[in-house]
């Protein structure tokens, strides 16, 4: 396979060259793109350096597969080109992920939609991602009718400015900022910017994305994004409200089943997920199970994941994977 990452300089782009190279792909040719101020850099890969070339050199030697993580505004112009010339793109922006034309795929959950017109594929937010991964076999086995979100978000979210400014902040220093407040010991109930109807676009995300992937609009969200100053991954505090009852055991033993989701629900010894231990790691981790008595077949609990892995990286390279597996490219 002949592949692409666009974005290769970035943070999820670094990040994507990791998993490329730990999940063994079969790379004939790894082609690293960046803007063009970033047009011949060296970046090593597996022991090699690499040059960086630009948008128009990618398109032209015609990848067979295009990761992309270098905003929407390059994905809406360049991830046509890509496919007009016969290279299947799984983009990382949100800028196809609500085409109705286009798959919003979580492999675990949904790859199985894919077929071989599929020449523009979106990857979902990172704070969808991780929660899907739990909600999916749930609402398979009771049916969620209604899910209350609360997240609790990485700066790495935001990038590379992001961390900077929480360096800067901690050591006293003055920069450049990412964010409207500090971000040092403090919680912004602000995650991108606010819409019309006083929701942000990651709240939306959220909402929109999930009745895609979930592939049912009648579920109720609501949801409530915060930035805090962690950089290990994001988590999420989740009440959902099930169509039908369920038993706490079986419903833990469900998701021990669930391929990328690892339960770790241990209260009386103070083990659940955080985000310091999951990151670097590609699963999804979930905990503080419990029965919510203010409503019939009630749920809450708490899932944490490493936004840069399984909610970007390891998710399009997961993609990628699946596509060879099953010849689609």
């Amino acid at each position: 396979m002949k592949i692409a990452v666009v974005g290769a300089t970035g943070m999820v782009g670094n990040v994507m060259l990791a998993v490329l190279a730990e999940r063994k792909l079969p790379i004939s040719e790894l082609l690293l793109v960046a803007s063009p101020r970033s047009v011949g850099k060296q970046i090593s890969f597996e022991g090699k350096n690499h040059t960086v070339v630009g948008l128009e050199t990618a398109v032209a030697t015609r990848p067979d597969i295009a990761l992309f993580s270098a905003g929407g505004a390059t994905s809406l112009e360049w991830a046509p080109k890509f496919a007009a010339v016969g290279t299947t793109v799984i983009d990382n922006s949100s800028a196809w992920r609500m085409d109705p034309n286009k798959k919003l795929i979580v492999p675990e959950i949904n790859a199985n939609q894919l077929s071989t017109t599929d020449k523009i594929i979106a990857n979902p937010n990172c704070s969808t991602i991780q929660m899907v991964m739990a909600l999916a076999p749930l609402h398979k086995a009771y049916r969620i009718k209604r899910i209350v979100i609360s997240t609790y978000q990485s700066i790495t979210g935001t990038g590379v400015k992001a961390v900077e400014q929480l360096k800067n902040e901690r050591e006293g220093k003055a920069g450049e900022m990412a964010y409207p407040h500090p971000i040092h010991k403090n919680a912004l109930p602000q995650c991108d910017v606010f819409l019309e109807n006083d929701y942000t676009k990651e709240e939306m995300k959220l909402v929109n994305e999930t009745h895609k992937i979930l592939g049912d609009a009648s579920i109720g969200i609501t949801a409530t994004a915060i930035r805090i100053p962690v950089v290990g991954g994001h988590s999420e505090s989740i009440n959902l409200e099930f169509e039908k009852p369920y038993v706490i055991a079986e419903l833990r033993e469900l998701l021990e089943q669930t391929p990328g989701v690892i339960v770790k629900d241990k209260p009386a010894s103070n083990e659940y997920p955080m985000p310091i231990d999951a990151e670097g790691k590609d699963a999804v981790f979930v905990g503080r199970m419990r029965r919510d008595p203010s409503i019939e077949n009630g749920l809450n609990l708490w899932i944490v994941s490493d936004n840069l892995r399984k909610g970007a990286a390891t998710n399009t390279v997961q993609i990628g994977e699946y596509l060879i597996e099953h010849n689609l490219v």
